[in-house]
């Protein structure tokens, strides 16, 4: 029998992130692997969803999206981040940002192009790069060199991964999983190379809220000559704690938005309508939301961040979005049935023995052993689970006073 599965399709193994959720459950863990919250979206969503259910927007909606959420959308990003688009030919509502990532690369991307990819990258680039038939190229994220640093990228490295080939570069900011937020001034280089190279800049801005420590969220679509050739993706998944809902979406000029459109239609024809109608009261929430959610993220952060380093962890503070990068180097543990050779080995370890999961650093790269002793946190949970977490962290200090 000839081989039935497509040579792409093998490129890649499946999510690690949500693995490690399954293992969670299984061994009743407490999961900051995947960042969802433990809580509920804000009670206006939840009416409205209700409201919209029972009033009968059940059937199909306009495919790229529900009226009412096209202009919400348009609404919110004219006073943040700052663009000013057209809701009738520059929106695409998607089946969250997962959707809009790969549906967006499927509508530019020709065999022989080339996508730049910074890493640690989100789990999704890679695999999407691959099935949009497209070769990543990667630039690394290096860990910052001091205590109060930031990470970075070596500019040089950029410049060369760029050449007549390059039709993309993946940017995500703030970045999942090291929580860099990108400068203004190195957003600014890279839109330099894009326009040089005459590539288009896809963004992944889903945590564009989340910034700590004086950090500024600036969206590349908003420099000069972006706006044109950028693709910025969003979704309510994370600033409204909706990652269940599946909205999201893509904002693009419109000839780059009318082939988005066209690879959206048939992947999933549309995103639910009934949440769609529910999303335009999370983008009508006042400022002071925001703000709020900012600082109860950033108290999350200040509490787990110190516990993990107290437990052995070497912890890279993120400046934005709701996840901590570590290196388990230094943390010794006794175990008692798992021979820990690496970041999967460690993370089963600590799922099964402490009780708490976290994702194995090599799920973001390309080469696994860049991101063998290295190991994600979530801190998007309610503080009374952190603190649970915080309680089990103990073990693993129990587990290094035993060693002799």
């Amino acid at each position: 029998m000839r081989h039935l599965v497509s040579a792409r399709s093998e490129q890649f193994t499946e999510s690690v992130i949500r693995e490690m959720t399954r293992l969670a459950l299984q061994h009743e863990a407490i999961n900051l692997a995947q960042g969802f919250p433990d809580y509920d979206p804000p009670t206006a969503m939840l009416e409205a969803a209700i409201a919209a259910i029972r009033g009968g927007v059940n059937q199909y909606g306009i495919t790229w999206g529900a009226k009412n959420l096209r202009n919400a959308i348009a609404a919110k990003v004219a006073w943040f981040p700052g663009l000013t688009i057209d809701p009738e030919t520059e929106i695409t509502v998607t089946c969250g940002s997962t959707e809009a990532m790969i549906a967006s690369l499927l509508a530019i991307i020709n065999p022989g192009d080339e996508v730049i990819v910074f890493e640690p990258f989100y789990e999704n680039y890679g695999p999407d790069t691959i099935l949009s038939n497209a070769t990543p190229r990667f630039v690394t994220l290096h860990p910052p060199d001091a205590a109060d640093g930031d990470w970075h990228f070596d500019r040089d490295h950029l410049a060369a991964a760029f050449n007549s080939h390059t039709k993309a570069i993946i940017l995500n900011t703030p970045n999942n999983p090291t929580g860099k937020v990108f400068t203004r001034d190195e957003l600014t280089f890279i839109a330099e190379l894009c326009q040089r190279w005459d590539a288009v800049a896809v963004t992944d801005e889903i945590y564009e809220h989340l910034v700590y420590d004086g950090r500024t969220h600036v969206s590349l679509a908003t420099l000069p000559g972006m706006r044109e050739r950028t693709i910025t993706i969003n979704a309510i998944s994370k600033t409204y704690a909706a990652t269940g809902w599946r909205v999201g979406w893509a904002i693009a000029p419109l000839e780059i938005t009318a082939a988005i459109r066209k690879v959206h239609d048939f992947l999933t024809v549309g995103a639910p309508h009934p949440l769609q109608e529910a999303a335009v009261a999370a983008l009508g929430l006042p400022d002071s939301y925001y703000h709020e959610m900012c600082a109860d993220y950033c108290q999350r952060r200040e509490f787990l961040v110190p516990a993990l380093a107290r437990a052995g962890f070497q912890c890279w503070a993120p400046r934005g979005a709701y996840y901590v990068m570590t290196d388990f180097s230094a943390v010794a543990i006794r175990n008692s049935q798992f021979a820990i050779r690496n970041d999967v080995d460690f993370a089963r370890w600590l799922c099964a023995e402490v009780g708490i999961a976290a994702v194995p650093g090599s799920s973001f790269y390309h080469e696994p052993g860049q991101g063998r002793t290295q190991i994600r946190f979530s801190f998007g949970r309610s503080l009374p689970m952190l603190e649970q977490a915080v309680a089990r962290l103990q073990r693993i200090n129990l587990a290094t006073q035993e060693i002799t």
